[in-house]
């Protein structure tokens, strides 16, 4: 026994060495070069993400070990999700336990201070934050992105917001994480290239307790029922536990989670996923079909089990595996670099690699982005995969080589949304309660079949009718959201309609409203909903007034002069050729003078040919008779046009007729026209009346008290439409803007969101901007 007594030390001491260097690590060698390399690690021990990662990278290095027989020391330290406390660990890794490489931590801000630390001692750091500044490789060249960002799968969301065609979306995020602030501008993007857009953008802070019951009950209260949701895992549970209790995991409601929340859906407990049903989620995609990822899910599921006892669900996820796949890089390139850091950072910049989590490749120092993503639907006690979504392809069920893609998430089949899956969501409701918006309407305006305000017995009781109005409402028919309003009469001028928008009277303005460039210092114009441009209206005067000479108007006097010398010239030619064979041809010259014109003529209008004798005079004859049939067939179609139809024609051609006679214009009363016609077209401002009724129009051109009116396109059909006989169109149609509505200046949002609420403000922005691609609009007006 005495001589057991070292052997038995012996075994104790490798057996405690082994047990040590499974826990602090693995190890690796290069070749036949027993050289020993240390890795640091820093992750939040507290959470899923962290324990993943560190049993994910032990087993990384366990296995470099097995393949090269070479040992890489692994030491993991806790951050407990603090950037200082990240930023000492790394301090001390690098000082104390002279680590060549770091990987982690898992949030940005943690990330930044730990890369400075990095970079002074030319230490390569290869975070797991999800996004990165396109900056950092220039403050920061020892940092590296070695997991993949999440831009891409904003766009995933953006499509799942498009298939159902929801046009607003409210995003709840973390504010401490400031990774939202470069996630959100490419959500926003995404969103506005589908048609969509970001209603709210609320900040939740990590430890929300009261606060985040009331930002729920403010969120319940609004429009918009559709939810992005960017948050941690903690800080979500919280949220849905919170949002079941408000009832707001109910019918109409739409919840869309994004990573990291979708990749642990499999590690909630099932009290969490009770208070999730109905969710959709976008969740970071890796094949699991090879032989290597089987074979390492059943090392993982076995040794996290160990490890993590506490843990109920012992699955992987992408964080196991870009933790996996970022230590075994960083093995690798320490094996080809010798441990000469600038090398070292090369080789690791300088991967590609199939690995567990996808392609290993960076470029500007960033892992290649992810171009495919699985949708997932929580229901039951866990989740359904519903298919997938690929960058520039769209959604499919499968990802075969004959997978069938289509740009709508429909076509992945039946989802169960909270409530139940037998309906689609609206993506909005009535607000419970929301100021209308203030509409001004003109009363002045001549054409009631645009506008017209008419008062009852009692003014309480106004009615507003016309095209403008059934445009608005129908318009308001359209919309997927629910937009108070209320009408109200002005009785002044457009311009200064106008400007009681920035007076902060009306908060928009619906009537005949014509876009004046001078108006837009006071407001915003949708696009025009009518035909734009400007025209002079004036008397016609019939062409055929002079009927007793109106056989001579058939043809113009040169064609007159012409028909005459034609028949004269062929008088002329049968006369000498017939004069020898016919004794009545001969005489005196005053008769033979006379024979000329009377064959000259005769032949117009009988053909005579048993009487001509020379077969040169016959040939004469005909081709003569053929122009005389042309001539006498034209001549009567035009006489009878004449004789049966008006011809009008306008008593003004042009406007620079109208200013060298001095002759009077009109307009009407509180137009923009009366600058207009001054500044643009230069008339004498003495020239100018206004008038306030269409009949009054009508007759001040009748009685010539003006010799022109002028009026923008569709109210001069509309004029024509009702004097059709009298008037007509003259001259060219000048450019002005057509009929819009007004809207508010951007620089008085300030003003509304004080007064109407914000959620209120972000629906009348889309009802304007909807407007603008309005098109289905009613054409009941007389051409």
């Amino acid at each position: 026994m005495d001589k057991l007594g070292p052997l038995w030390s012996f075994l104790v001491f490798v057996l405690i060495f082994t047990q040590t260097a499974r826990v602090n690590g693995s190890t690796n060698t290069a070749g036949n070069d027993n050289v020993m390399g240390v890795i640091g690690a820093i992750v939040d021990n507290s959470s899923r993400i962290g324990k993943e990662e560190s049993v994910a990278m032990k087993m990384a290095l366990e296995d470099f070990y097995v393949k090269f027989n070479q040992s890489l020391v692994l030491h993991i330290r806790d951050s407990q999700r603090q950037p200082i406390q990240a930023a000492l660990e790394a301090k001390d890794l690098i000082n104390t336990q002279h680590v060549q490489a770091i990987l982690g931590p898992q949030t940005w801000e943690e990330t930044s201070l730990v890369a400075d630390i990095g970079s002074e001692t030319r230490t390569p750091i290869l975070s797991f934050a999800d996004t990165t500044p396109k900056w950092a490789p220039e403050r920061w060249p020892f940092l590296l992105q070695a997991s993949p960002n999440e831009f891409k799968q904003m766009k995933a969301v953006a499509a799942i917001v498009e298939s159902w065609e929801w046009r607003r979306v409210t995003v709840i995020y973390e504010d401490r994480d400031s990774s939202a602030s470069r996630v959100l501008p490419h959500l926003s993007n995404a969103l506005r290239e589908v048609g969509a857009e970001i209603s709210q953008l609320v900040a939740l802070p990590p430890f929300a307790s009261s606060s985040l019951s009331k930002i729920l009950k403010r969120l319940k209260g609004g429009q918009c029922r559709v939810f992005v949701v960017h948050l941690s895992l903690s800080l979500t549970e919280r949220l849905f536990e919170m949002a079941k209790r408000k009832k707001m995991m109910e019918k109409d409601y739409v919840w869309i989670t994004t990573d990291p929340i979708t990749s642990l859906v499999h590690a909630m407990n099932a009290s969490t996923i009770s208070n999730m049903q109905g969710i959709v989620g976008v969740k970071s995609y890796f094949r699991e079909n090879g032989g290597r990822f089987q074979n390492f899910h059943h090392r993982f599921r076995k040794r996290f089990s160990s490890e993590h006892p506490e843990e109920d669900n012992h699955e992987p996820d992408i964080f196991a595996l870009t933790a996996y796949d970022a230590a075994w890089t960083v093995a690798i390139a320490m094996r080809e670099s010798k441990k000469v850091s600038h090398l070292l950072l090369e080789k690791v910049v300088h991967s590609d690699f199939h690995g567990l989590g996808g392609k290993v490749e960076f470029i500007d120092n960033k892992l290649v982005p992810v171009n495919i993503f699985q949708i997932v639907n929580v229901m039951g006690k866990s989740y359904r995969e519903l298919g997938f979504w690929s960058d520039g392809q769209g959604f499919s069920e499968n990802l075969t080589e004959n997978a069938a893609y289509n740009s709508s998430m429909r076509v992945l089949g039946q989802v169960f949304w909270p409530g139940g899956p037998w309906y689609i969501p609206s993506g909005w409701t009535l607000p419970i309660r929301s100021n209308p918006l203030r509409i001004g309407v003109p009363v002045g305006s001549l054409f009631k079949e645009y506008v017209n305000v008419e008062n009852d017995q009692s003014e309480s009781n106004i009615s507003f009718s016309g095209f403008a109005i059934d445009v608005f409402k129908e318009t308001l028919e359209q919309l997927p959201f629910y937009l108070p309003y209320k009408f109200f009469p002005f009785n002044g001028t457009y311009n200064d309609l106008v400007e009681q928008i920035h007076l902060k009277i009306f908060d928009a303005v619906v009537g005949d409203v014509t876009i004046v460039a001078r108006r837009y210092q006071h407001a915003e114009f949708t696009h025009p909903y009518t035909e734009s441009g400007l025209v002079m209206i004036v008397p016609v005067i019939s062409k055929t007034s002079n009927r007793a000479w109106l056989f001579m108007k058939p043809f113009t006097m040169a064609m007159w002069i012409l028909t005459a010398v034609i028949n004269l010239y062929n008088g002329f030619v049968i006369w000498l050729l017939e004069r020898n064979n016919c004794p009545e041809l001969k005489g005196s010259v005053l008769n033979q003078m006379g024979m000329l014109i009377w064959l000259a003529f005769n032949t117009l209008f009988s053909i005579n040919g048993e009487r001509l004798h020379s077969n040169l005079s016959r040939m004469t004859m005909v081709v003569w008779l053929f122009v005389a049939l042309i001539i006498m067939q034209t001549y009567t179609a035009n006489l009878t046009s004449m004789l049966t139809v008006q011809h009008l024609g306008p008593t003004v051609t042009d406007v620079e007729a109208l200013k060298s006679s001095n002759a009077i214009i009109g307009h009407c009363t509180g137009s923009f026209l009366s600058k207009y016609l001054v500044d643009v077209l230069h008339f004498n401002a003495n020239n100018i009346k206004n008038f306030n009724s269409i009949e009054a129009f009508a007759q001040a051109l009748e009685t010539q008290e003006i010799a022109a009116a002028f009026l923008e396109v569709p109210l001069a059909n509309l004029f024509l439409a009702k004097y059709c006989k009298g008037f007509t169109i003259a001259g060219p149609t000048y450019k002005v803007g057509g009929f819009g509505f007004v809207i508010l200046l951007i620089l008085s949002f300030e003003y509304l969101l004080k007064t109407k609420g914000r959620v209120l403000i972000n629906y009348t922005f889309m009802f304007f901007e909807y407007l603008r691609l309005f098109q289905r609009v009613p054409h009941w007006f007389p051409a």
